[in-house]
């Protein structure tokens, strides 16, 4: 079969940088904690200053795309091999990149010709310059205590976020205004704001795209100023609604932003495409599509047909990773779709796993209050521990996946692919920490460790090591849950009973292991206690 390359002209290396005002001083930078580092699981991390690390790689055109009910496997490149090291991630990760912004997105074009722009303690203004047509807004800042240069989270539309909790971290909030860039309203063929005075009102490119493309230039502009108030190399971004919407696509479209915190997003944002159809009472597809022209116009033809799409959300998480990601949803309001937000999360965190930066994603939809975009106290401590990880450099990642119970999706119905063993960063992330309890079996060990807790509740993390010097194709695991704990919901795997002995062999995607190589599964579990599991045992084959 042949393929035509298309190459996308986004360079890699910064434009020489225009004439910049700025309110700032232009002092150098301190250097960044994540400057030409791995991530701390062995991931390779976007170096600061990269909008799009795969913008030199070819990308075969992969015609027309077979209908499939179930998600895409990430790990398939468009020429039908699968990546087999971490370094394949990045190309590979451009591919859906460009299959996204053809059906889902629209394009988001390359850094304008010109991006100057001022920064101070109260506000940013951002002036483009491109293709001969230029545009401008403003975003406002407010600043935490202390002293900068101060990591910044863009806070798109100003609801849901809880900006309180930001600024008490060490982060500031800008405030940005995604209807100046991009308005609601319009025709899709007449869009108005920032974007489309550059690019054309009849541009096919979407809202959410046009919002991350103003993010973008924000953090351009931050990236100018010479660093003495805000960090460029310390963003994140979040927003909640359709302003979650946008800050999910902000924050896979730039790898600049080290923190992506979407918030109930609902349709046309993180819930998986294929699941919404069959999602009770969750947003339409030709609902979100034609309620704003917030998804590309060449999403139109798939409303019907999710099927048919050659990409769906969980790679969008995946374009996220290896980078922080935070996903909050709703289980309480069925319009936002939250039981395929998990499964998009789910597989999403797949490749998390496969890149060895599996505590990097948190989720976390048991949330108590339905009210929609309320800033809720069971998201504060993990939005703590991600700001003060990717951010500030600080501590650890909170590294859970607590779904509720009202939505909670299995990834077992909708992939019928296995995740990689990719080999340049190791061994897929075992989550870290000492290993709890394995005993040792002929051909496999199992061993656990709790990831989460809270009051009436953990999360578990079992990790199962193949021994032996041939692969293997099944194992089972045996453990003993304390009195009165039962588990709730469990991924990557497939579990015989709930409560007292309990027994979980593996899933289809996760039997093959390699020789001295691993794979995990996963539960949470309500009871009294949160006594770890007793007696594991593993037996494989």
């Amino acid at each position: 079969m042949r393929f035509s390359l298309r190459y996308r002209y986004r360079p890699r290396a910064l434009a020489a940088a225009a004439a910049l005002v700025t309110v700032t001083s232009l002092a150098v930078a301190s250097p960044s904690p994540r400057a030409n580092a791995a991530d701390a699981h062995g991931a390779a991390v976007a170096a600061p200053g990269v909008e799009d690390e795969g913008a030199d790689c070819p990308v075969p055109d992969p015609g027309a795309s077979p209908s499939d009910a179930k998600l895409p496997d990430p790990f398939r490149r468009l020429d039908g091999t699968r990546v087999s090291t971490t370094s394949d991630w990045r190309c590979r990760r451009a591919e859906i990149r460009e299959q996204a912004e053809r059906t889902v997105y629209g394009q988001k074009p390359a850094k304008p010709a010109g991006v100057t722009g001022t920064v101070s303690s109260t506000g940013i203004t951002v002036n483009v310059t491109d293709q001969g047509k230029s545009a401008g807004f403003t975003a406002q800042v407010e600043l935490p205590s202390g002293s900068g240069p101060f990591p910044a989270v863009v806070v798109l539309g100003g609801l849901g976020a809880d900006t309180a909790t930001i600024k008490a971290s060490g982060a500031a909030v800008v405030n940005f205004d995604p209807y100046s860039v991009g308005r609601e309203g319009t025709a899709r063929n007449n869009k108005q704001g920032a974007f489309y005075s550059v690019y054309g009102s009849t541009s096919s490119t979407g809202l959410l795209m046009a919002w991350s493309w103003g993010v973008s230039r924000i953090i351009d502009v931050i990236e100018q100023s010479g660093g003495n108030l805000l960090r460029a190399d310390a963003t994140g971004v979040t927003g909640c609604s359709r302003f979650g919407k946008g800050a999910f696509v902000a924050g896979a479209f730039d790898q600049r932003i080290a923190l992506t915190m979407p918030i109930e997003s609902g349709s046309g944002g993180a819930p998986a495409f294929r699941g919404i159809p069959g999602e009770s009472g969750g947003q339409p597809l030709s609902s979100a599509y034609s309620e704003q022209p917030w998804l590309g116009d060449a999403f139109g033809s798939y409303t019907g047909d999710p099927a048919a799409l050659p990409v769906d959300t969980h790679e969008i998480v995946g374009m996220v990773a290896p980078r922080g990601l935070f996903l909050m949803e709703n289980p309480h309001v069925d319009w936002l779709s939250a039981r395929s937000g998990s499964v998009a999360a789910l597989g999403g965190a797949e490749v998390y796993r496969a890149l060895g930066a599996g505590a990097n994603i948190s989720y976390w939809s048991d949330v108590q209050d339905g009210t929609h975009c309320a800033a809720r106290s069971e998201w504060k401590a993990p939005l703590q521990q991600s700001i003060g990880k990717f951010l500030l450099n600080t501590g650890t990642a909170p590294g859970v996946f607590r779904a509720s119970p009202l939505k909670s999706g299995d990834l077992s119905q909708w992939r019928s692919w296995s995740t990689p063993i990719l080999s340049a960063a190791g061994n897929p992330d075992d989550g870290g920490g000492p290993d709890d309890g394995g005993t040792s079996g002929a051909v496999c060990t199992a061993s656990y460790r709790t990831v989460n807790s809270w009051s009436g509740g953990f999360q578990g993390e079992v990790t199962v090591r193949n021994n032996s010097r041939t692969p293997m194709s099944t194992w089972a695991v045996g453990m003993t849950l304390a009195p009165g704990q039962s588990i709730g919901s469990l991924w990557n795997g497939v579990s015989t009973g709930t409560s007292g002995s309990v027994t979980v062999r593996n899933a289809a995607w996760t039997g093959t292991t390699a020789p001295d190589a691993t794979t995990t599964f996963g539960f949470t579990a309500t009871g009294g206690s949160t006594t770890a599991p007793t007696g594991l045992t593993c037996t494989g084959t």
